[in-house]
């Protein structure tokens, strides 16, 4: 920083010296001129008495000399006039002042003096960012810290290019801060030292496969049976090859890693329920299921004898967890009981779909005026959490009153 300064104060000086030498060359100019031209003019006018006296149209030479020697003495600056023409050369300091003004004042508005300052602050707070980052027993380091450690590997590795462990952590960095582009950058320059290192491999394939780009997927793909060829039961290649099929609408493929996982990963592994529901929700998508839900919907006597007119049934499937519904029927009110069917197209989101769950809960409940919002004195149903098999049939019972 104190390089920096010291750099803009000799670029002032330097164009502060260039003005004033400029405005002073100027005026020492002007002033030689003018003493050129009277001498000029004072030999011509000789030369022309020389010839006029030889020709005879003047008699009194000696005394025209001596007037225009008079004349060209009376046009040179006296003193005083010397003094006034010196003094004049302050009238460049205003000029100066301004130069310099414009100049800083430009720099503020447009030359990332406040961006310079934060690159400074982050490298003086580099040294501890890394320090807390690789402890694990340290508070973990908030977004805008990692951005912070993100800007001052980079300038780290300006000065240590070779350096593989750092390009690894920018690569990570990147993925954690979400900048796809900085951190497949870093990856690429972390291969070029470690083409064969597998994890660095398996990461870069990763951030691909997060990618936008169709072409970007495609080339994790390609990546990924690459590296399964090398080790068939890779669970994190596995993974990274299921998701990468499932997001490109390759659902068999996808299938058909997430099955291999289930045999690779040891009984109770919490990964397990995830990768199961992913099966179930691929089979969705790809239209290999063929769930419903068969519902049967009675009254209770009291709630019979109460039964709106114009009233409004509402049906909802949860995974008995979220109270957020899986799916959601609504229906006039008919003659009881009832019976209807429920599927993926009673869904509330795409992504959360009826055929995925592995277990329900039904809640049924008749609206006076049709509102979706449960009011007081609505009557409802509900099921007990029952298990999903993709065929389920459940009753319910409307026999209680909302308070």
């Amino acid at each position: 920083m104190t390089g920096f300064w010291i750099t803009l104060i000799i670029l002032l000086v330097a164009a502060s010296a260039l003005f004033l030498s400029a405005g002073w060359r100027q005026r020492q100019a002007s002033s030689g001129d003018r003493d050129r031209l009277n001498t000029d003019f004072y030999q011509q006018r000789l030369r022309e008495l020389e010839r006029d006296e030889e020709e005879g149209v003047v008699a009194e030479r000696p005394e025209m000399v001596r007037e225009l020697q008079q004349t060209l003495l009376t046009d040179v600056p006296n003193e005083r006039a010397a003094r006034i023409h010196h003094s004049s050369r302050w009238v460049l300091l205003p000029g100066l002042i301004v130069l310099i003004l414009v100049s800083v004042g430009f720099y503020l508005k447009t030359g990332g003096l406040a961006q310079l300052a934060g690159w400074v602050s982050v490298q003086q707070e580099y040294p501890q960012l890394r320090a807390r980052v690789m402890d694990p027993k340290a508070a973990p380091l908030t977004m805008e810290e990692l951005a912070r450690l993100q800007l001052g590997l980079r300038t780290s590795l300006q000065d240590d290019p070779q350096n593989l462990n750092d390009w690894t952590m920018l690569g990570r960095l990147g993925m954690v801060l979400n900048n796809a582009t900085n951190a497949s950058q870093a990856f690429e320059r972390a291969l070029q030292l470690a083409p064969n290192n597998l994890e660095l491999q398996q990461d870069y394939a990763e951030v691909l496969t997060r990618s936008s780009d169709p072409q970007d997927n495609r080339q994790a793909n390609v990546m990924l049976k690459d590296l399964l060829k090398r080790e068939h039961s890779n669970v994190r290649t596995l993974s990274l090859l299921a998701f990468n099929a499932f997001e490109q609408q390759q659902y068999d493929q996808a299938i058909g890693a997430w099955q291999v996982m289930l045999k690779l990963l040891p009984a109770g592994d919490k990964r397990i329920t995830m990768i199961e529901r992913s099966i179930e929700q691929a089979k969705t998508d790809a239209g290999q299921q063929n769930s419903h839900l068969a519902l049967t919907v009675s009254l209770a006597p009291q709630a019979e004898k109460m039964l709106p007119q114009g009233g409004v049934m509402y049906i909802s499937v949860s995974d008995g967890v979220s109270p957020v519904p899986v799916a959601v029927k609504r229906l006039p009110l008919s003659h009881f009981p009832l019976s209807l069917t429920l599927d993926d197209s009673n869904a509330m989101m795409p992504d959360r779909l009826l055929s995925a769950q592995h277990q329900v809960q039904v809640r049924v409940r008749i609206s006076r005026d049709g509102s979706a919002n449960p009011q007081s004195g609505d009557w409802f149903g509900l099921s007990a959490i029952t298990p999903w098999d993709s065929h389920q049939q459940l009753a319910v019972e409307i026999n209680q009153q909302q308070p």
